[in-house]
């Protein structure tokens, strides 16, 4: 998510896990739709599609599933796919901030669902622009970490493709650059043999703002209510929980 998998706590339920992995369905499909309706549904001529293609199947989507997208977002099934991107302001606990992505064939049910979403979990949905200010377009890539492999190898490897930055996160090295530079970087990981992941233009933080144990309880009750809902597709904040904070709340449970 867009950053939600560094604040998830360890201890999840197999219902929840499962809810998730469907919710991450959901946006694949869409994305195939979108692409598909834009450039139909030749791979080889709509490089778009083939893209969203190989995410969804590096992201175990069944190839039923993506049949079946490929085709509705081409018009083949007779069904009309028209997708609005949404992107929806809001404030959480202690000074936090909420950019939440929508893709909708409803802007209506959205921005309903979205706003009930927030004010229900003790956030607020805040004025236009008054949260955008705090965030910047970066593309970024999720590289996994492998036995040997240092953060200055990846560096290498990305370095002249554009990469303004690597950062180890978590499980992952995490690889900064313009949204632009995304087709490039890829190219220079799939060259160098480097296992990626979760290669998409991302909202960036210019800023962030540190939650102590009870800021972050009502943060990420607020960012799953919000990741539930159908239209959201990713939810990016500028909130940092620290790890003594996150095993507070995970002693808690």
């Amino acid at each position: 998510m867009s950053g939600h998998s560094k604040w998830a706590t360890t201890k999840h339920k197999k219902a929840a896990i499962d809810a998730k992995r469907a919710k991450a369905f959901a946006k694949y499909i869409k994305g195939i739709e979108v692409a598909a309706r834009m450039g139909g549904a030749d791979v080889s001529g709509n490089p778009a599609l083939d893209l969203a293609i190989s995410k969804a199947k590096k992201n175990s989507v069944p190839n039923d599933n993506i049949d079946r997208a490929v085709k509705r977002g081409a018009g083949l099934t007779g069904e009309v796919i028209d997708y609005t991107e949404i992107l929806y302001e809001a404030r959480g606990p202690q000074g936090s901030a909420l950019y939440i992505e929508c893709l909708t064939d409803n802007k209506n049910r959205a921005a309903s669902d979205v706003r009930v979403a927030v004010t229900r979990n003790g956030g607020t949905i805040a004025d236009s622009g008054s949260v955008a200010f705090m965030f910047e377009r970066k593309g970024v890539v999720e590289v996994a970490k492998a036995e040997g492999l240092e953060e200055d190898d990846v560096l290498m490897a990305v370095l002249d493709a554009g990469a303004d930055e690597v950062k180890e996160e978590g499980e992952v090295f995490e690889v900064i650059s313009e949204a632009t530079d995304l087709p490039a970087i890829r190219t220079a990981l799939d060259e160098a043999g480097l296992e990626y992941n979760n290669d998409d233009p991302q909202w960036r933080p210019t800023m962030h703002v540190d939650l102590d144990a009870e800021g972050a309880r009502k943060f990420l009750r607020l960012v799953d209510a919000v990741e539930e809902l159908d239209d959201v597709q990713s939810v990016y904040s500028n909130a940092d929980i620290s790890a003594e904070v996150m095993a507070e709340l995970e002693a808690d449970d």
